[in-house]
């Protein structure tokens, strides 16, 4: 049987939420010159690169569907009805559906049914098999379960078995590469995650064009005019009117565009909102800078006075905190945000193209990452999107972190809410041109951010293992 020119890349999640595995697909598709099939869930789209490609393919299967609230005596059948579905449309799509490929690329977690469907697909179809440990599954059970319930160690069984039948294995951190050789017996090549090209720091027009496009976002606030918002209220419950043309970064005049120098400082943070994302740290965070900074000008909170901030500028900044991304806690968040009062911080929450997320991103003053690792193995790929655009990064801290944020020079790192509090003011002190510490972290991301992209980390440590895994199932 000869090659045939075709990998599949296969995701049992949302293809537009999992930007690491489309990034395979572009470097199967360009660097290997293959045809590629994505077999995965809709939801969002994924980046135009990926949907313009005329090599790659996409497979949307059909998903569980959403149920109403069922009683406590059905919930157990239909959590077991759920894999059984998940296994058999997955089973179809990579047995029938899709053309035979070469090569199956599948994301891990969730390992199950994936990795059992992946494993005898590639055996009835003689491909290659090669898992890419983005994390271990049975560790995001555990979050729900415990550690200690059997459903968890059945996973955690089934996981590894099926890990130690793959012809070969990609993971993103030195730390994880380390538990699977020691503890599961599987060789694993470290493919760090990096930004792709259009990951890189925006213009001043991208920017300004940017802010014109989400300005509705920007101006309403969340039910009472705050420190960013353009809103004037017509009455306690009349309607809320902005003006689109008054942005609080950029103005222009003319043809030409400027940064105000009384604009807000710009802090993005991205979050699946699930429970391995604490977001309360930030909200308490963000209530701490906005009564240290009262307390530091002396102001009275209680009078309830607006802050007039075109008049002159502060020591310290307001802030605006965009929050992105979708997840079940979404709402309950929202809720907190709308019952605190905060005079010099506002928070927006939104959820933006593929296109327009790393203009975000570029656009930025400070990234925020709440990610905490379900098994203290996995980088947040969200930290290496910032880094990309040149955006300085206040992360969680935990175990294996330091592969990512160097301290001081391109990040820091915070455990509590009053650590990050901390970070913010020693950060935005003087801002926007006296913030010695942030300019100096965006300078060195600077020197590297044309330096080190996925294509050719890609080049240097997966496409040799996938040639090699491919050649080895052909003889």
């Amino acid at each position: 049987m000869g090659k045939r020119g075709r990998a599949a890349v296969v995701v049992l999640g949302d293809i537009g939420r999992s930007p690491r595995m489309q990034y395979h697909a572009l470097s199967l598709a360009r660097q290997t010159f293959l045809e590629v099939d994505i077999v995965a869930y809709g939801g969002s789209e994924p980046h135009i690169s990926v949907l313009e490609h005329q090599s790659i393919h996409i497979h949307k299967m059909p998903q569980w569907p959403t149920l109403p609230r069922l009683p406590e005596l059905l919930r157990p059948l239909f959590l077991m009805l759920k894999p059984i579905f998940q296994f058999f449309v997955l089973l179809w799509y990579l047995c029938v559906k899709i053309p035979a490929p070469d090569v199956f690329i599948v994301q891990n977690p969730p390992s199950v049914p994936t990795l059992v469907v992946v494993k005898f697909a590639s055996w009835l179809r003689h491909s290659a098999f090669i898992i890419d440990w983005h994390n271990f599954g049975y560790t995001l059970l555990a979050l729900s379960l415990g550690r200690s319930s059997l459903f968890v160690a059945i996973y955690r069984w089934i996981e590894k078995g099926c890990g130690k039948m793959a012809h070969g294995s990609l993971c993103v951190t030195k730390a994880m590469q380390h538990e699977l050789s020691q503890n599961w017996g599987i060789k694993a090549t470290v493919l760090y995650d990096q930004p792709p090209e259009f990951f890189r720091p925006a213009s001043l027009e991208e920017k300004h064009s940017l802010f014109c496009r989400i300005s509705k976002h920007i101006n309403e606030p969340y039910g009472r005019r705050d420190c960013v918002s353009n809103v004037h209220v017509a009455g306690s419950a009349g309607p809320q009117n902005y003006d689109p043309s008054v942005i609080p970064f950029t103005t222009k005049v003319g043809t030409d565009i400027f940064l105000k120098q009384n604009r807000p400082a710009l802090v993005v943070s991205s979050t699946s909102w699930t429970p391995d994302e604490d977001f309360g740290i930030l909200l308490e965070a963000a209530l701490m800078y906005d009564r240290r900074v009262a307390a530091l000008l002396g102001e009275d909170d209680k009078t309830g006075d607006e802050i007039c901030w075109d008049e002159k500028q502060f020591a310290y900044p307001r802030l605006l905190f965009i929050i992105t991304g979708k997840g079940p806690q979404k709402e309950k968040y929202e809720q907190k945000i709308r019952k605190l009062n905060l005079k010099r911080v506002a928070f927006r929450t939104m959820w933006l193209s593929a296109e327009d997320y790393p203009l975000l991103l570029g656009s930025a003053d400070l990234g925020v990452c709440l990610h905490t690792s379900s098994s203290g193995l996995d980088l947040p790929m969200k930290v290496v999107d910032m880094f990309g655009c040149g955006l300085p990064v206040c992360a969680v801290s935990y175990s294996c972190i330091k592969e990512l944020v160097d301290v001081e020079k391109n990040g820091l790192l915070f455990s509590s809410s009053s650590e990050l509090a901390d970070e913010l003011m020693m950060l935005f002190e003087g801002f926007p041109e006296k913030c010695n510490a942030l300019k100096s972290m965006r300078s060195n991301l600077m020197e590297r951010v044309s330096s080190v992209r996925w294509a050719t980390t890609w080049e240097e440590h997966a496409k040799p293992l996938i040639t090699e895994v491919i050649a080895e199932n052909y003889t």
